[in-house]
C-alpha cells in the first residue's frame, strides 16, 4: 500500500501539485471566513434589529407560531391578528447578546461545504451550553416558528432566498398560527381600522415613537405660570455606584414631601404649606431602603381587607383611630373592617345610603370619577369599585402617618397632597363628584378659598357630598361651621339639595350640594363675592399655580367642554367627547376625533397582542399601574377589562390632554418628571414609560428618574419602556447594575423596548441626604 501510494505520487506529479494547491486554498479560505465571522460578531454592540428574552421565556416563544404577511403590491398590510415580517424577524424569539462576556457566533452566509456545516453544529453546541448568550447579526436572527422545543434549531440566513424560504414555511403553517402566536406591535402612530376591519400598518415604522405635536392643545408648562425652572444636569455614561438613602423617613422617603430643610425655612405653616411639595434643588440619586422583613404584597381583592404589617409597619394610626374602625392589627397583618370615621359599620352601606338619599348621583353611570378629599385609608374609594366608580383618594402626609401608603398597599388609588396654597394638579371640571367624610378641611375660612378650588375641579352639575359633624351636630363650633358653609355655598351659587336625617347604622348624616350648570345665578348675585375670574385666568392651569378667590364661568357654548354632561359610563369611555372638534389638530397631527379613535385602536392592538402576551408578566398579579406619559388614555382603555387601575400622568411639557382622559371616565394627574412623584415608595406594580427617559435626559437628571422609578415600583414590579435604542441600552445597563431582571428587550432600527422586573436587592453603602434629616 505504501509503495502503491508513493508510486502514484511519482507518476502524477502534476495532479498531486494541483490537489495540494486546492487543499491549501480551501484551508486559507476557511481561515479567512472564520476570522471574518469573528470580526463581524465581536464588533457589533447593538444590531439594527434585535430582541432579548429571558431563558424561561424562550421555551414558550419557540413554540409560538407567527402569522403570514399579506402582501398587496409593494406594500405589506396586516390583518388585525397579523404582524409583518419585520416584526417576526425581530420578535421575542430573537436572542440578544450580553451576558458573562461570552459570545455566540451567527454565520453571515450558509453554503453547502462540510466545514460550514461543522461550524454551525459547533456554534449550536455552544448556544446550548450558554442559553443566555447573545446572537449578533447585522440583519436578524430568528427561531423558526411552528417547531416545538424538541426541534427548535435556529435557521441562519442572510440572503433573500433564505428569507423567502423562511416566509414560505411560516405561510404553510398559517392554520396553526391562528391558534397560537406571539406578537409585538409597535407602529409609529395609531392606525384606525380600514373598511374591511383590517388594521393597516407600515412595517418599516415598527417601534418608532408616536409623533406627538401640540396641535390645538397647549401644554401644562405653558398654562402654569409658576412652573419650576427645568433642571439642566445631564446623565453620565460612567458606571454608577448605587448607595442607600439615609433619611429620617427611611423606607417611606418621599423627596418632595420630606424636604425638612425647605420646611424649616417656611415663613408660615398656617395654610398647610409644610404639607405641600418642596422638592430638593438636586434630586436624589440614592435608593430608598426596604422595610425590615418586607415581602411581596397580598393581591387584590384580598388586599382590600388586609395587608402585611411588615410592609407598612405603622401602628400609630391604630391608636389614633382605635375607636373609629379604620384598621386593626391582627398577627402579621393589618386589617381593614371596611369602615371609617363616618362609616364604622361598613363603607358599602354608606355608599348605598348616599345613592338612596340622592338618586341623581347614579353611581357607575352618571357618576364615574370621584375625588375623595381627606380619604383616610381610602375604604370609601376601595368599595366604590364595586359600583364601577374610580376614586382619586387624596390625603396629606401628616400625623395620621401613612394613611395614603395604607391605601396604595391595599390596591386603592391615592396620592399624597393637601389643599393648601396651590391648585391641585388636576384640570378644571374634571370630577363628577367631590366627597369629604370628616376630612378636616376648613372649608368655611378665608371666604371659602378652598371651596372655590373645589368649584374649579367640579364638573358643572356635579355634586359635593359632605359628611361631617357640622352636618348632624347642632351645637357649639359645629353649628357655626354649618351656618358658614350654607352662606358660602349660596354665594358660590351651589344648590343645596338636602341634608339627611341620622343614618341608623353608621349614625351619621350627609349634606349634598350641586354646582350650577349655567351662569344665571352668578349674574344675579347682589354681591359679587367671590368674584368671577377674569377671562385671562386659565382654569386648566394647575401646576404650581397659587389658589385664587375667584370662580370661573360655566361654559355655555355647546362646543365647549363642560357645557354638557358626558355620556354615561361605559359609553363615555370609547365615544369621542362631544366637544372634540374636527377643526382641532390632535397629537398625531390629525383631526382630534380621528386622533382619539386611532389612539384607542392602536393601544388596544399593542396591549392585547404584545404587552399581555410576550412580556412575561402575570397580569393577574398587577393592580396599581401608572402610565407615565398618557395621551388620550388609550393604554388605560385597553386594560379596562382587567382587574386593575391606571394613574394617567400627563407631563407638564406634553400636550394637555388630561381633560379628555377625565371626560372618558378615567383619571390622572399633571406632573414634571424632573421631580419626584407624590407617592410613597413601593406603590405601583407596573409602570409604563413611552419615550419618557429620552425626553427627561435632555433637560434634567437621567439617573434621578431611574431612581424615582425604583422608588415607586414594588419589588417584583415591572417597567415597560419604549424609547430610542441608545436610551434603552443605557437603561438596561442601569437596571442590570441594580440586579433587576430583564424580561424582554427588542429593538428595530433606532427604536426599542425594554421590560424589566425590580428585585429585592439594596446596596450597603449609605448616602446621607442632609435636607431630609429632621
Amino acid at each position: 500500500m505504501a509503495l502503491g501510494k508513493y508510486s502514484r505520487v511519482d507518476n502524477n506529479k502534476s495532479s498531486s501539485s494541483s490537489s495540494y494547491c486546492s487543499t491549501v486554498t480551501i484551508v486559507i479560505f476557511m481561515g479567512l471566513c472564520l476570522v471574518g465571522i469573528w470580526m463581524l460578531t465581536s464588533s457589533w454592540v447593538v444590531p439594527v434589529q434585535n430582541g432579548y428574552d429571558t431563558a424561561d421565556e424562550k421555551k414558550d416563544q419557540v413554540e409560538d407560531q407567527f402569522p403570514p404577511v399579506i402582501k398587496d403590491g409593494k406594500n405589506s398590510r396586516n390583518k388585525p391578528d397579523d404582524l409583518g415580517k419585520d416584526a417576526l424577524q425581530g420578535d421575542s424569539i430573537v436572542s440578544l447578546a450580553k451576558d458573562d462576556g461570552r459570545t455566540n457566533f451567527n454565520a453571515k452566509e450558509n453554503n453547502e461545504s462540510n466545514e460550514e456545516t461543522k461550524l454551525e453544529k459547533s456554534k449550536k453546541d455552544n448556544e446550548q451550553s450558554n442559553p443566555e448568550g447573545e446572537v449578533k447579526n447585522n440583519e436578524s436572527s430568528a427561531n423558526l416558528g411552528g417547531q416545538g422545543p424538541e426541534n427548535s434549531n435556529e435557521k441562519l440566513y442572510s440572503n433573500e432566498n433564505d428569507k423567502k424560504s423562511y416566509s414560505d414555511k411560516v405561510d404553510k403553517s398559517s392554520d396553526q398560527v391562528k391558534k397560537k402566536s406571539s406578537y409585538d406591535v409597535f407602529p409609529s402612530g395609531a392606525q384606525p381600522e380600514s373598511s374591511d376591519g383590517q388594521v393597516k400598518s407600515d412595517q418599516s415604522e415598527l417601534l418608532k415613537e408616536t409623533k406627538i405635536q401640540n396641535g390645538s392643545f397647549s401644554t401644562q408648562a405653558a398654562e402654569s405660570i409658576n412652573e419650576k425652572n427645568a433642571q439642566s444636569s445631564n446623565s453620565s455614561s460612567k458606571e454608577h455606584t448605587w448607595k442607600l438613602c439615609n433619611t429620617t423617613a427611611g423606607p417611606d422617603f418621599i423627596p418632595c414631601l420630606d424636604n425638612y430643610k425647605a420646611i424649616r425655612n417656611l415663613h408660615s405653616t398656617k395654610h398647610y404649606e409644610h404639607r405641600e411639595r418642596h422638592c430638593p434643588e438636586v434630586p436624589p440619586t440614592c435608593l430608598v431602603p426596604l422595610p425590615k422583613g418586607y415581602k411581596y404584597p397580598i393581591l387584590w381583592p384580598k388586599s382590600r381587607d388586609k395587608i402585611l404589617y411588615r410592609n407598612v409597619p405603622h401602628s400609630q394610626l391604630v391608636k389614633f383611630k382605635g375607636g373609629q374602625n379604620w384598621l386593626e392589627i391582627s398577627g402579621d397583618y393589618l386589617t381593614f373592617p371596611g369602615g371609617g370615621t363616618q362609616f364604622r359599620r361598613g363603607a358599602l352601606h354608606y355608599i348605598d345610603f348616599i345613592q338612596k338619599s340622592l338618586p341623581g348621583i347614579a353611581w357607575g353611570k352618571r357618576s364615574r370619577v370621584i375625588l375623595d378629599v381627606g380619604c383616610g385609608v381610602a375604604s370609601f374609594g376601595g368599595y366604590l369599585f364595586e359600583r364601577n366608580v374610580i376614586t382619586m383618594s387624596l390625603a396629606p402626609k401628616d400625623e395620621h402617618e401613612a394613611q395614603v401608603q395604607f391605601a396604595l398597599e391595599r390596591g386603592i388609588p391615592a396620592v399624597s397632597a393637601v389643599m393648601g396654597t396651590k391648585r391641585l394638579p388636576y384640570p378644571s371640571s374634571a370630577f363628577d363628584v367631590v366627597h369629604c367624610a370628616r376630612c378636616r378641611v376648613p372649608w368655611h375660612i378665608e371666604g371659602g378659598k378652598l371651596l372655590v378650588e373645589l368649584n374649579r375641579l367640579l364638573r358643572p352639575g356635579g355634586f359635593f357630598v359632605w359628611s361631617a359633624t357640622p352636618v348632624y351636630r347642632a351645637r357649639g363650633e359645629d353649628a357655626a361651621i354649618w351656618k358658614a358653609m350654607i352662606e358660602q355655598t349660596k354665594s358660590m351659587c351651589w344648590e343645596f339639595l338636602n341634608k339627611t336625617t341620622m343614618e341608623p347604622v353608621n349614625k351619621v348624616a350627609i349634606a349634598t350640594f350641586r354646582k350650577p350648570e349655567s351662569n344665571d345665578c352668578y349674574e344675579q348675585r347682589p354681591q359679587q363675592v367671590p368674584p368671577l375670574c377674569p377671562e385671562s385666568d386659565d382654569p386648566n392651569a394647575a401646576w404650581n399655580v397659587p389658589l385664587q378667590k375667584c370662580m370661573h364661568k360655566v361654559p355655555v357654548d355647546t362646543s365647549k367642554r363642560g357645557s354638557k354632561w358626558p355620556e354615561q359610563w361605559p359609553e363615555r369611555l370609547e365615544k369621542p367627547p362631544y366637544w372634540l372638534s374636527s377643526s382641532q389638530v390632535g397629537v398625531y397631527g390629525k383631526a382630534v376625533p380621528e386622533d382619539f379613535t386611532a389612539d384607542m385602536v392602536y393601544w388596544k392592538q399593542v396591549v392585547t397582542k404584545s404587552y399581555r402576551k410576550s412580556m412575561g408578566i402575570d397580569w393577574s398579579s398587577v393592580r396599581n399601574v401608572m402610565d407615565m406619559r398618557a395621551l388620550y388614555g388609550g393604554f388605560a382603555t385597553a386594560l379596562k377589562d382587567t382587574n386593575l387601575w391606571v394613574m394617567n400622568v400627563v407631563p407638564i411639557d406634553s400636550p394637555d390632554t388630561l381633560p379628555i382622559i377625565y371626560e372618558r371616565g378615567l383619571f390622572g394627574i399633571y406632573h414634571d418628571w424632573c421631580e419626584s412623584f407624590s407617592t410613597y415608595p413601593r406603590s405601583y406594580d407596573l409602570l409604563h414609560a413611552d419615550h419618557i427617559f429620552s425626553k427627561v435626559k435632555k433637560r434634567c437628571n437621567f439617573i434621578a428618574l431611574v431612581v424615582e422609578v425604583d422608588r415607586m415600583l414594588r419589588p417584583g414590579g415591572k417597567l415597560i419602556t419604549r424609547d430610542d435604542v441608545e436610551t434603552i441600552t443605557e437603561l438596561e445597563d442601569k437596571f442590570r447594575s441594580m440586579h433587576w431582571e430583564v424580561k424582554k428587550k427588542y429593538s428595530k432600527g433606532k427604536e426599542g423596548l425594554l421590560c424589566v422586573e425590580k428585585s429585592m436587592w439594596r446596596p450597603t453603602e449609605m448616602e446621607t441626604l442632609s435636607y431630609a434629616i429632621a
